[in-house]
């Protein structure tokens, strides 16, 4: 038997934002990341549309890109104090996926961090309180997914949080919080986008429910991506729209190790300088990853089915494979995505010497491996890596070489 799940209501389109007009409780703690969305008005209007349905709000704000398990911390003890029946996080992937981690802290107060990061393993929610999510940017989808990534600094290690319980409940999908995002956010969650829908189709769980929501994503990304990060608002829109069905489908498909290897090299490196961002590092080892796992036949006639339904051409499942990696790369290109870790710059541009030292990348290359191997992504993925075999994808990635293994 398996599952599928997905938030009780998703409204979309112009305007949904107003959905929140409509809800009923007696208190709502809105979480939320930076100054862009208060700077763009949005705050202020979802707090008037929640006090226009009869809500008490209090404001959790200042949540960090690649949030940290202090600020779960904090956040999770603002809410023990305020007592909501709703928390309403809005923004992108980053106060989002820190708002699931503060709702299962609010509900569960003793549970500790560890026991939230045993998959699948959260006791029941909402005792307390409901969860909505309101997405600002086209990529993580995590607006309607099981999913939450949390850092652990002390230890330069992102952790998943899995289980259906921290689905949303309801899902706000309005274009015109996407408007705002800068070109560099438009490439880095699009491409983002991209890897969920892909890893979907090939995951060890796809299932029929899962299948065409992945294709459809794909198709929407390759006609609207490059335009979105161009300006074109109307792509912007449809951009918006595809990350969520590509959420859709890896929620209840999974992913691979492409996330496994980004969630593990995002912040393994900051005191060099930077971090890897999320939807860069996803868009530089897609393609590695591509190739790695082609050499499964089943995994490569799904890659061949992908490039079919783009349109790609091809005669061979493993010409088709060749053309879905270049067509990819050609994608990074077009974004300003470097094509490998040498090359990414402090800023994430392409450049000759990136922040990442290559003797630091070689030392920590073996618990990267580790670490990669147990994250939550792998045991999905199609084709089951040695550790000797992830330090070597990892080395490709890292030098833009050829994967032949």
């Amino acid at each position: 038997m398996a599952r599928f799940t997905l938030p009780r209501d998703l409204y979309h389109g112009p305007g949904a934002l107003e959905a929140l007009k409509s809800f009923k409780g007696e208190r709502a703690i809105l979480c939320v990341g930076g100054s862009s969305m208060k700077r763009n008005g949005f705050l202020d209007k979802a707090v008037g549309y929640l006090k226009e349905a009869g809500m008490e709000v209090e404001l959790f704000e200042g949540i960090e890109a690649d949030p940290s398990v202090e600020t779960v911390m904090r956040g999770a003890e603002a809410m023990m104090k305020f007592q909501p029946d709703w928390v309403v996080a809005m923004g992108g992937g980053s106060p989002i996926d820190a708002a699931k981690a503060m709702w299962i802290k609010y509900e569960y107060p003793d549970i500790t961090f560890e026991e939230m990061c045993k998959i699948f393993g959260i006791p029941a929610l909402r005792n307390k309180a409901r969860f909505c999510a309101i997405s600002s940017t086209s990529g993580t989808a995590t607006e309607v997914t099981a999913f939450s990534i949390i850092t652990d600094y002390s230890k330069g290690i992102k952790y998943p949080i899995a289980d259906f319980e921290i689905t949303p409940d309801v899902a706000i999908v309005d274009p015109a919080l996407a408007e705002t995002m800068p070109k560099k956010l438009a490439a880095h969650t699009g491409m983002d986008a991209m890897t969920h829908s892909v890893e979907a189709y090939v995951s060890a769980a796809h299932c029929d429910y899962t299948d065409p929501l992945a294709l459809h994503s794909i198709k929407m990304i390759q006609n609207e991506l490059v335009k979105s990060y161009h300006g074109d608002m109307a792509s912007r829109e449809s951009m918006h729209n595809a990350q969520c069905l590509a959420g859709m489908a890896f929620s209840n498909a999974l992913l691979g190790i492409v996330h496994s290897m980004a969630h593990k090299t995002g912040a393994a490196f900051a005191d060099c300088g930077a971090h890897i961002i999320h939807g860069a590092a996803n868009a530089m080892y897609l393609p590695k990853v591509i190739a790695f796992n082609a050499k499964n036949a089943d995994a490569a006639k799904r890659y061949a089915a992908i490039a079919d339904f783009m349109g790609l051409g091809g005669e061979s499942d493993q010409e088709k494979v060749q053309l879905l990696i270049a067509y990819l790369r050609k994608m990074n290109d077009e974004l300003n995505i470097p094509q490998c870790i040498k090359n990414y710059g402090p800023d994430s541009f392409p450049c000759e010497n990136g922040f990442v030292p290559e003797n630091t990348f070689l030392e920590r290359l073996h618990d990267i491996a580790v670490h990669a191997i147990g994250d939550a992504c792998t045991g999905s993925n199609p084709r089951q890596p040695s550790a000797d075999e992830m330090e070597k994808l990892l080395k490709c990635c890292y030098y833009d070489t050829e994967v032949d293994f």
